[in-house]
């Protein structure tokens, strides 16, 4: 095709079934902006596409015909066409954890910064066909990949179907036919069970979270595993639902345990229900009884007292998933587990255990 001489703007208005007094605004085409630039539509579609062997000064003017027009290049058309949908959807299980919510987070603010969208697939409730459901709403989204944040026991990638082109990354999950990313559960753990013995405790309670959770059975696993390392007694497991209210009806419980003078809660919201409960019954934190968190949520500096507590870097869990889609996007192989370092955080809510236990 040729360029064309443009000496007269592009109609982008039509009679309205012949009533000359009123008229209707059509969509401005891509051939419109090539007549006011002076130029084929060919040559718009390469501006449009980013094409750099475009000269300059014909970039230029398809840019300030499209600005003068109105014009919007139609993105979906262009990324069907290339396949690249610069979009990246989410499938997680609920936004009512802290976990979810802030991996969410993290992982949306990694893939804008890399320059995608972001696409949400929250479940209503953590079933298997819920999980099939949402996979198969893949075939109907503009989504180049995925990143599953799968906290309990349900995928069955045998029961999947996934449109062909769609990359997939799971998040606190033993996927085995996907690449996963994951906080290391068992290090921060270990590292508050070893701090509590450290400083003098016989043995640390353990208030874990749902049995159907990954990410709660890492944590207690590794808590027996760290008691029994270094000889000392297991106490028997309490288990909440990641609520404070769960954590308080644990902490009730715990106040008549004499010998409980440690407790490694498996997160902080479980923690701050069983700092309230230890106050309505009259223990003290940490003069009768120390408390680890984990999590490090923004709140727990502000806890009473200020909660020490295992740092999950989830900025990090977010960055390190979209750099795994975008290296499988690249027609790069990503396999394994890839796991992000924990901190332990001391602040005021464990000591050493007092010589004789509780004072009256």
């Amino acid at each position: 095709m040729t360029e064309q001489n443009a000496t007269d703007r592009p109609a982008v208005v039509a009679k309205d079934g012949g009533r000359g007094a009123r008229t209707r605004q059509r969509r401005v085409s891509m051939a419109d902006v090539a007549q006011l630039a002076g130029v084929s539509s060919q040559t718009v579609s390469r501006v449009s596409n980013g094409d750099a062997a475009v000269v300059e000064t014909t970039r230029k003017r398809v840019l300030d015909a499209m600005k003068e027009l109105g014009y919007r290049p139609n993105s979906a058309a262009r990324a069907l066409k290339r396949g690249d949908f610069r979009a990246i959807g989410v499938i997680t299980m609920g936004l009512t954890s802290t976990g979810n919510v802030r991996t969410l987070d993290a992982v949306a603010g990694s893939a804008s910064r890399a320059g995608y969208a972001v696409t949400l697939i929250p479940l209503d409730a953590p079933t298997q066909e819920n999980v099939k459901g949402a996979f198969t709403r893949l075939d109907e989204l503009a989504v180049d990949a995925v990143v599953l944040i799968m906290e309990v026991h349900l995928l069955d990638t045998a029961a999947l179907t996934l449109p062909p082109h769609v990359k997939v990354v799971v998040v606190d999950s033993d996927a085995t036919d996907f690449p996963v990313v994951d906080t290391d559960q068992r290090q921060g753990a270990r590292a508050a069970v070893r701090h509590l013995l450290g400083l003098g405790h016989d043995t640390v309670w353990h208030i874990a979270g749902p049995e159907e959770s990954f990410a709660a059975g890492r944590r207690a696993e590794a808590w027996e595993e760290a008691l029994r390392a270094e000889g000392r007694a297991v106490p028997p497991v309490l288990r909440g639902d990641w609520t404070p209210g769960s954590g308080y009806e644990a902490g009730l419980r715990l106040a008549d345990e004499a010998g409980c003078t440690a407790v490694f809660v498996a997160n902080d919201q479980m923690a701050l229900g069983l700092l309230r409960a230890f106050h309505d019954r009259g223990v003290r934190v940490p003069g009768d009884v120390s408390v680890v968190g984990f999590d490090d949520i923004p709140e727990a500096a502000s806890f009473i007292p200020p909660l020490t507590t295992v740092h999950q870097d989830f900025a990090q869990v977010g960055e390190w998933c979209v750099d795994a889609v975008l290296r499988e996007l690249a027609g790069e192989t990503v396999t394994g587990v890839r796991l992000v370092p924990t901190t332990l955080v001391e602040r005021h809510s464990t000591a050493s255990p007092a010589a004789r236990g509780r004072e009256s």
